[in-house]
């Protein structure tokens, strides 16, 4: 079943309002009809089947007729911190990442970024962005879509370090030197409901002055492997091997 989120306020005990976009995927793409059943979540808590009973250029309206309890959502919360990448990668991370099952996305310019946003389209490619994460959540069945911030500066991502409970720093230096274990030991130290941030470089990765900053805020090295991931592969890593660790291990 085709899958939507939609805000609060559009879902009551027995109907599910669908406005936008949404109407119009329905009405000429799906080609749905009266009868067709839909799943709708309200991206926190309540996810939904339903049956079309009208329709219009404007609305949806759709009968509940069943709850649902999906856990879809990964144990512990993880957001990626991604050093600002050339061209569509972050497109490409944010999708991925969506359907491996990240709850947040925050960009930030490192020393080695290349690219720089304007500010004065950061809105309108934030909202591109949101949308990209909408869609993949939809298509990989999440309770949720992750949030998507803008972005950062490097000494505001230090300043956010504190908020989570592991951060973990994608350091390639750190595989070349054949560490293997680090990734492991910090997750097998983690909890459920914890929050994970992981810090990853963008191309060219990050300095050595980064490192001794996120190191002196409590952040942990960690090679992903023995092989030097490209900076759209490492946040794909991280999270296969968090849901492996959480949920395909016990």
């Amino acid at each position: 079943m085709q899958r939507y989120f939609v805000a609060k306020e559009q879902m009551t005990d027995h109907n599910v309002q669908l406005v936008g976009e949404d109407v119009k995927h329905i009405v000429k793409v799906m080609r749905m009809d009266l009868g067709d059943k839909i799943v709708c979540s309200d991206n926190d808590a309540r996810t939904v089947i339903c049956t079309i009973s009208s329709y219009s250029d404007k609305e949806v309206i759709a009968e509940i007729i069943e709850e649902l309890h999906p856990e879809t959502e990964l144990p512990v919360k993880v957001t990626i911190a991604q050093g600002l990448p050339k061209g569509d990668k972050l497109d490409y991370i944010i999708q991925k990442g969506t359907e491996l099952g990240a709850t947040a996305f925050l960009p930030f310019s490192a020393s080695r970024s290349i690219v720089k946003w304007d500010e004065k389209k950061a809105d309108k490619k934030i909202e591109r962005l949101e949308k990209i994460a909408k869609e993949a959540a939809e298509q990989s069945y999440r309770e949720r879509i992750p949030v998507i911030s803008n972005v950062f500066s490097f000494q505001k991502l230090l300043q956010q370090l504190s908020a989570y409970d592991v951060v973990i720093v994608a350091y390639e230096e750190s595989a070349k030197a054949g560490e293997k274990a680090q990734l492991a030991q910090v997750l097998s130290k983690a909890l459920p409901g914890q929050n994970i941030l992981i810090v990853i470089g963008p191309e060219g990765g990050i300095t050595e002055d980064e490192v001794a900053s996120l190191t002196e805020h409590g952040a942990i090295l960690c090679g992903f492997g023995p092989r030097i991931l490209r900076t759209e592969t490492a946040a794909l890593y991280a999270l296969a091997a968090i849901s492996y660790h959480f949920e395909l291990m016990r």
